[in-house]
């Protein structure tokens, strides 16, 4: 029998992912399931975006552009960017196949094989996958969950770093943890990157979700730090638009851009009735973002609340995205995640979690963290989170402080 490739054998599942099947089984028998496992929000997509693709007059859908549809691009940097303080031209951005190309993209441009690049740990699960597809190596940069995991003191960077170490990759706000960093933490990471010549890879697909007074602040406004910072993003999060699969690179860097366009070559095109999408998203009013904003606190209070009031419960507040990391009272949450799936049923009825051990690189950390996903409407969060309490109760492999 022909045998698949190591690398494929090797290839990380996804942790997010990898328990939908037994969540899938647990539906098929007259379960329901919270999912709070996935950033997969109920809030309805803006009209304007869904209206884009009803009201299409295309007779066939054609490939656009490589670097996407002109229309996008130019709404993106004039309706979008510059509104925001980033000023960037047309070129200096590509449409990608959602922020997921765009963090591939950035590590296949700025690293060979065996080059590292620091991430704060715990981190995106799929930015180990990506490095992992590329043979680079992630270096974490361990956080703490009582400091709700902001960046350490710049001396763990330059602890870190090596004659092999090519970028800094960060998610701001963060998944999993939805920290917020502040601008005195990004001019920090500005000036190591500055200092050691790396480049800064900044995942910002969260950035309308912040819950601060100050406004959130990109690493594409760091001072003189033009050649060195590449942006990712995504209309996913903020349009609610996940199916669309549509995000953008984005670098002031003419060689970064130009090795973009390469890549961008080689897939052909981003998908078009997403930019079609994405395009009618751009007229989104303020009104919608406020709503949303006000919807996410009130989740975000309503969950942090219920789970600490859990016994031997912790997680901190978050200040950005719509996620949360919590440390639970069991000996690893993989286990308790599939037997609350599995085995565990509360009024016919069981939650589903996002075991975080793979968010960390660090051996032996995360495995009694989750990742929480406030997604639901408060009234179905209140019955995901009493499931929730209910099954840590009787989970056979609960600790004790």
């Amino acid at each position: 029998m022909a045998k698949i490739s190591t690398k494929a054998q090797q290839m990380p599942a996804s942790a997010i992912r990898k328990l939908i099947p037994l969540a899938d089984a647990a539906v098929e028998k007259g379960v329901k399931v919270y999912r709070l496992n996935m950033g997969q929000p109920d809030i309805k997509s803006p009209e304007c975006a869904l209206n884009a693709v009803k009201n299409i007059s295309l007779k066939n859908v054609s490939y656009s552009n490589s670097a996407g549809l002109m229309e996008l691009r130019k709404g993106l940097v004039e309706k979008y960017y510059r509104k925001i303080g980033i000023n960037i031209e047309v070129p200096e951005l590509i449409v990608t196949v959602a922020g997921s190309e765009s963090v591939l993209l950035a590590l296949e441009i700025t690293c060979n094989a065996g080059d590292e690049v620091l991430v704060l740990e715990p981190f995106y699960t799929n930015y180990n996958t990506f490095a992992f597809m590329n043979e680079i190596s992630l270096k974490a940069i361990p956080t703490e969950i009582s400091k709700g995991f902001q960046v350490p003191d710049i001396s763990e960077f330059e602890k870190a770093i090596t004659d092999r170490t090519k970028a800094i990759l960060i998610c701001n706000p963060g998944n999993p943890t939805g920290t917020l960093y502040t601008k005195e933490s990004m001019l920090a990471l500005g000036e190591i990157a500055r200092k050691h010549d790396l480049f800064l890879i900044s995942d910002e697909v969260y950035r309308e979700f912040c819950y601060t007074d100050e406004p959130h602040f990109s690493a594409m406004n760091i001072p003189d730090l033009d050649q060195n910072v590449i942006l990712v993003d995504s209309v996913s999060k903020r349009y609610n638009l996940c199916g669309a699969r549509v995000g953008c690179i984005v670098s002031h860097n003419k060689e970064v851009m130009a090795a973009a366009m390469k890549y961008a070559q080689a897939r052909l095109c981003p998908p078009v009735l997403g930019q079609i999408a994405a395009i009618g998203a751009l007229d989104t009013p303020q009104e919608y973002f406020d709503a949303v904003r006000e919807e996410y606190i009130r989740r975000r209070d309503y969950m942090i609340n219920g789970l600490n009031a859990m016994p031997g419960v912790y997680t901190p507040l978050p200040m950005g995205a719509f996620y949360t990391v919590a440390e639970l009272p069991v000996d690893d949450t993989e286990k308790f995640a599939r037997w609350m799936l599995e085995e565990f049923r509360y009024e016919n009825a069981t939650t589903m979690v996002t075991p975080a051990a793979s968010f960390f690189k660090t051996p032996d950390r995360g495995t009694n963290y989750a990742r929480i996903a406030y997604v639901l409407e408060i009234p179905e969060m209140e019955k995901a989170l009493r499931c929730l309490a209910e099954g840590l109760k009787q989970y056979p492999g609960r600790t004790e402080k």
